[in-house]
């Protein structure tokens, strides 16, 4: 059946799912061939040529072969396009394979090289972008900075909201109208598009790190990237010849996340809620980052919740953030996000260790991924951690649940 009328719970299930009638299966299918047969030298040669350009392939000439195209992730691709409410979306073996592709398909298709970051960003965007391995040259901004910093051969704005680990909120329509006629890139892992659909606000394409929310369990990496057919013809084109499509083990086990995507995050989120109103009133946290704590008007009208990622300052700084996450039980420290289980990790020590001194997080800074785990557990394992970090009795609260 068609999900065009389908509430957006009703399309995490369904999408992607259209042929698997006609198949006579009820389950998603998986096709892990590496090759395909070709019926014969033509056909197959004008549907190799055709996926070689960043199109589909033909009925006559089959998929071909896997780094081309894959039916497991096209399946994919057709759901998360449906519920960012766009044209097609293109799936890679990670989020920074994906990321990569969008700045070299949209700086060659543009012919300009200059890239406007506005940060905070995700560490190892931050990183790769100042490394200058693309070929680019990069200007890290604020928001409201973007409209004095463009130039006549910017390529591209890039910003993420909520930010990695600061939750930072940035107003998506109106850096689309300061960016003018430059494309702008949202990365939309924290909110996903269960909570924002940043292509109704005017981007032009969003990026999933595909390996947090969407998949939701820890077991699989891959990135996606929504945008209209167009772009998606120049990140396939990419993706074709440098080899970054998605596996699809990684495609299968991703789409199967997304029939449970919005239950997981509106669950986690209102975790998120209850753990981040106890850290503000904890008197070793000097501040938390939670947009439901502070969404500057943009909770409620351009994100439909604040999502379940929490970030707090410890007032012992670094050393107390180590004590913390070494000290927790029920969190795991781990870096990634998004996943059932709750993780803990030091952003200014790992994921953002790369990025230049002046925009490195503070190191007091720890960040929480709320899993599904009861918060009040939650809240009793922190309570100990931080009681403990701070060389103090733990207060005992449920403490029995942790040990």
């Amino acid at each position: 059946m068609s999900t065009d009328a389908l509430h957006p719970d009703s399309i995490a299930v369904h999408a992607g799912r259209e042929d698997l009638e006609a198949l006579g299966v009820h389950a998603l299918p998986l096709d892990l061939s590496s090759t395909n047969p070709l019926p014969d030298l033509m056909a197959g040669g004008q549907s190799y040529e055709a996926m070689a350009g960043g199109g589909q392939p033909t009925a006559e000439g089959g998929h071909v072969y896997a780094r081309l195209w894959n039916p497991t992730v096209a399946r994919f691709e057709q759901a998360l396009a449906r519920l960012e409410h766009a044209e097609a979306a293109v799936a890679f073996s990670s989020g920074m394979a994906a990321f990569t592709a969008v700045v070299l398909a949209t700086t060659h298709d543009t012919g300009r090289r200059h890239v406007l970051a506005v940060r905070p960003l995700y560490g190892g965007s931050d990183h790769l972008l100042a490394s200058g391995l693309l070929g680019t040259e990069v200007t890290y901004c604020r928001a409201e900075d973007v409209a004095a910093q463009l130039r006549t051969g910017t390529a591209l704005v890039v910003v993420e909201t909520p930010a990695n680990p600061t939750l930072d909120l940035v107003d998506i329509r109106a850096l689309v109208v300061a960016a003018g006629d430059v494309p702008v890139m949202v990365d939309n892992t924290f909110a996903t598009p269960v909570l924002q659909n940043p292509l109704d606000h005017g981007a032009a394409l969003v990026l999933h790190s595909a390996t947090k929310y969407l998949g939701g369990h820890g077991d699989v990496v891959g990135g996606v990237v929504a945008c209209d057919e167009t772009r998606a013809e120049g990140l396939r084109r990419v993706r074709a010849v440098t080899g970054g499509i998605l596996h699809p083990m990684g495609a299968y086990l991703l789409h199967r996340g997304l029939a449970t995507l919005p239950v997981r995050v509106r669950a986690q989120q209102a975790g998120a809620q209850r753990v981040a109103t106890w850290l503000g009133e904890h008197p070793d946290v000097l501040r938390v980052h939670h947009p439901g704590l502070d969404g500057r008007g943009l909770v409620g009208r351009q994100m439909r919740g604040p999502g379940a990622m929490v970030a707090a300052e410890l007032r012992g700084g670094h050393e107390q953030a180590a004590r913390l996450t070494s000290g927790v039980r029920l969190f795991t420290h781990a870096v990634s996000l998004g996943g059932v289980d709750s993780l803990v990790q030091h952003p200014a020590g790992l994921t953002h260790r790369p990025v230049a001194a002046s925009a490195r997080p503070s190191e007091g800074l720890v960040r929480l991924s709320i899993g599904l785990e009861d918060p009040e557990d939650l809240i009793a394992d922190l309570d100990r951690a931080l009681a403990c970090s701070a060389g103090l009795e733990p207060a005992g609260r449920r403490d029995h649940a942790l040990r």
